[in-house]
């Protein structure tokens, strides 16, 4: 650790929630198995039960009671390499660590119902963001003193949405969602070593909070050959509360020549830690230029620069002077470009899709339980209708960009001592079904 209280390199990164999410900073980047295959092209579209996430003009569409339900595996793929070059010795690995795989669930469920020629009701529960990271703790032991601790985060936020579309005319549709958001994590990690060179422990953080905010949309469709839409998602503050240990900072106390020696430190404390969800602008057009083929692109905007520096609140005062209640991000905005597409044989839909998805995380804040990367994203699916029962059926494939953080850079350059240097790789594959109805 460098001089000073301890940064904690994951702390307030992964207090964010997400990313290590599906991408995006801290979004999964798709709900819904349609829109999903179509790469998430869906804005200027949104004319099945995803549409409150996407766009809630889309709603007024619907002319009948309507229910779909989406679920999702997010499997990630990640390596993690730190090698340090010892003058006479060469190249010495420091820590070579794999990813196990694992299965991060997520999914989407949504209810509507007209309430008039015009005016369509509903209310969706689904997962905006989600996943986490997991490594194994004994490939990190030469860079934890020797010990064995585990490294993991785990992060998940649930949205209810209530919503209510309008049918201005035949040519313009209207729609808005209250979001009121749950999110949970729980980060795993070591703690540090202090100057003293004495470990001080596990980190392990539990936090909890609620937030709200909303989704506004419109659609545009001057006729049946093309339509246009535009979203805006509110920022949304989430109040995190929770409990944080570390292990052995009692210890702090115990040891002449520490600052702190013979203060009563406890291991634990309360927290609390507001972070805002950034705004998400969206727009789309969907064009069908020969019957049954459908040809969607989007451009999809998240003000992620709002989100540079994060503070903690230790309900123990003690803690503020051993950890540092404030993290520095320095996140950029991100735009994603998608494009999609959906042939239609008779009861079946074939589709396709790419994006390019951003990282907003610079080099200088990336850590191992929070990696961000630029993906090259493909997506394909089927879909099969009879009788106002669909289902769908897609996969999506995210390439991420290698990123090498490079150690000597973040012992000498003050504005990187939060970063953790190495060479990381992560691929992310995600099968996904829906099952809807219209009765």
């Amino acid at each position: 650790m460098k001089k000073g209280r301890i940064p904690l390199v994951v702390i307030a990164s992964v207090a964010l929630l997400s990313s290590l999410t599906l991408a995006n900073g801290l979004n999964l980047n798709s709900l819904g198995s349609r829109a999903l295959a179509m790469g998430g092209a869906y804005v200027g579209l949104a004319d099945d039960f995803s549409a409150i996430f996407w766009n809630p003009a889309g709603i007024a569409q619907f002319t009948t009671k309507y229910f779909g339900f989406y679920g999702t595996d997010i499997i990630p793929s990640g390596t993690y390499e730190l090698n340090m070059n010892i003058p006479g010795l060469g190249t010495i690995p420091v820590v070579n660590a794999e990813t196990p795989t694992k299965h991060y669930l997520a999914g989407l469920a949504a209810y509507y119902i007209p309430i008039s020629e015009n005016l369509v009701a509903g209310i969706g529960v689904y997962v905006p963001a989600g996943l986490g990271a997991e490594w194994d703790g004994a490939d990190f032991t030469a860079a934890s003193m020797g010990e064995k601790y585990d490294w993991a985060s785990k992060i998940g936020m649930v949205t209810i949405s209530p919503a209510l579309a309008y049918k201005i005319n035949e040519m313009v549709y209207v729609g808005a969602t209250l979001n009121l958001n749950y999110a949970t994590f729980s980060v795993r990690t070591h703690a540090g070593d202090q100057d003293l060179g004495v470990d001080i422990g596990q980190y392990d953080e539990s936090l909890s909070g609620w937030g709200y905010g909303a989704t506004l949309g419109i659609l545009v469709k001057p006729s049946e050959m093309f339509s246009v839409g535009a979203t805006v998602r509110t920022p949304s503050k989430i109040s995190f509360s929770g409990d944080i240990e570390i292990s052995k900072l009692n210890i702090l106390g115990l040891i002449p020549g520490s600052p702190l020696y013979g203060a009563d430190i406890s291991t634990t404390t309360s927290a609390e830690r507001d972070v805002t969800w950034p705004m998400w602008l969206a727009g789309g057009v969907a064009l069908r230029p020969v019957e049954n083929l459908t040809l969607t692109a989007d451009i999809q905007w998240t003000q992620w620069s709002k989100i540079e520096v994060m503070k903690t609140e230790y309900d123990d005062p003690i803690w503020s002077l051993i950890v540092d209640p404030e993290r520095k991000m320095y996140w950029n905005d991100a735009t994603q470009i998608r494009f999609g597409a959906e042939y239609r044989i008779n009861t079946i839909a074939l589709r396709g899709g790419y994006y390019w998805d951003p990282s907003p995380a610079p080099d200088r804040t990336m850590n191992v339980l929070l990696p961000n990367y630029d993906f090259n994203v493909i997506t394909l699916g089927f879909g099969y209708g009879l009788n106002g029962l669909q289902i769908d059926i897609s996969l999506e494939y995210l390439m991420g960009k290698e990123r090498d953080i490079p150690y000597e850079r973040t012992q000498i350059d003050p504005d990187w001592k939060d970063a953790q240097a190495g060479v990381y790789n992560m691929n992310i594959m995600v099968p996904n079904v829906s099952i809807s109805y219209k009765f």
